[in-house]
């Protein structure tokens, strides 16, 4: 321990801090830590959580949790119960790792047991396809409960902005009388104001284009489904829901490895998407623009954002010209390089810097930025600088020639 356990102070050495001491130490580690000379004992409680923290981090040495599902549960319920929910995510993440918990994942009651959140998801839509079939069930109610706490916390804000950028991008200076906005106009003119007549003068009117349909938007989101980009793609089924219960918006979403799947029939459900999903396998990104191409109608009113890491197994300079294409057509094309919140992704940055020549901008976009993101993609505007002005970083204009 050196000095750090034999401080003169009294705050370095009251029991809370020793105790915190003595359960990061373990048991064997710890036998110098003491209180007025004798060894810190531990709590009740205490003495739970030293036993969690053992059974997982001195697995090798001690046996662990072994492979009994019965046990591994009532350890995530100790965990549940002992420690913080920011502390559970940490060590079921590492339970994972050390303990396998991939494989016991597979048995209800042990699933049940866990605290869902979105790296279980992951985890368990990676799984999806070797999941009994007694097992299925438990793992939806799973999905869905982290699902509907995403889009709880997500739908206010998409909505809100996704509809004022469709608003704001569909007022004109010049509408037809019959589609004047008075109030705004009103609002526009008061510099106007004539107080002899009581009036003012619209110089400016202030209105809405007519448009021939209700749909005034279409957002195609085109989603790598490598085994990389399992966090993207629950965030991605979420906001496509989002997206999907908007009048005004055409949502596709477009799953990919080397195949294509459109999984638009779904997307009101994510559970549904996410359980259509195969993580894992190849990547053909020239291939799913094309598909995604063959959805454009209105080239001007389109956004399509490609979720990917940019690690082509196809044709490259197919997947360049078809991007350059798009982006001719008149529609906005944005590559995310990851939609999450893990911080700085895996990606090519070769094929990253190409699509940025072309008019593509590539970036990593978090759950929270994103809506914002796509009004600035509705309105037409600069994402390139709405980038920088949030403080993220753009893959360059030019391609590395390296």
């Amino acid at each position: 321990m050196g000095g750090g356990m034999s401080e003169d102070t009294t705050v370095g050495r009251t029991p809370e801090r020793l105790t915190r001491w003595r359960l990061i130490l373990g048991s064997d580690e710890a036998d110098g830590v003491t209180f007025d000379g004798a060894p810190v004992q531990l709590g009740e409680d205490d003495a739970v959580r030293d036993k969690v923290l053992t059974d997982l981090y001195d697995a090798d040495r001690r046996g662990g949790l072994g492979s009994s599902s019965p046990k591994v549960a009532r350890w995530l319920g100790d965990i549940r119960s002992y420690f913080p929910s920011s502390v559970v995510q940490v060590m079921q993440g590492d339970a994972m790792e050390r303990l396998g918990l991939r494989e016991l994942l597979l048995e209800p009651e042990m699933m049940r047991a866990v605290q869902p959140d979105i790296n279980l998801v992951s985890t368990l839509i990676g799984l999806s396809g070797v999941i009994p079939e007694h097992s299925k069930e438990t793992a939806r109610a799973v999905v869905r409960q982290v699902t509907n706490e995403l889009e709880e916390r997500l739908r206010s804000r998409t909505v809100q902005a996704v509809t004022g950028a469709i608003d704001r991008s569909s007022r004109t200076n010049r509408p037809k009388f019959r589609d004047v906005d008075w109030n705004r106009t009103i609002a526009a003119n008061l510099k106007n104001y004539l107080p002899d007549h009581k009036t003012v003068v619209p110089e400016r009117l202030v209105g809405n284009a007519r448009r021939q349909s209700q749909v005034e938007r279409e957002i195609i989101l085109c989603i790598d489904q490598s085994g990389s980009m399992a966090e993207s793609v629950v965030y991605s089924a979420v906001f496509g829901a989002v997206l999907a219960s908007l009048r005004s918006v055409k949502t596709h979403l477009v799953v990919f490895d080397t195949s294509v799947v459109d999984l638009t029939d779904e997307i009101d459900d994510p559970v549904d998407v996410l359980f259509g999903v195969q993580l894992g396998g190849g990547t053909d990104i020239n291939g799913a623009l094309a598909y995604c191409q063959g959805l454009i109608t209105q080239p001007t009113d389109t956004v399509l954002v490609l979720i990917s890491d940019l690690y082509e197994g196809g044709i490259a300079e197919e997947m360049l010209r078809r991007a350059n294409s798009i982006v001719g057509s008149g529609a906005t094309m944005v590559a995310l390089l990851a939609l999450s919140d893990s911080g700085r992704p895996s990606y090519d940055p070769q094929h990253a810097n190409a699509l940025g020549s072309v008019g593509v901008p590539s970036f990593a976009c978090t759950p929270d930025l994103f809506p914002d993101l796509m009004a600035t993609a509705i309105q037409r505007e600069d994402i390139g600088a709405w980038a920088a002005a949030n403080d993220i970083v753009t893959t360059h204009a030019e391609p590395d020639s390296t």
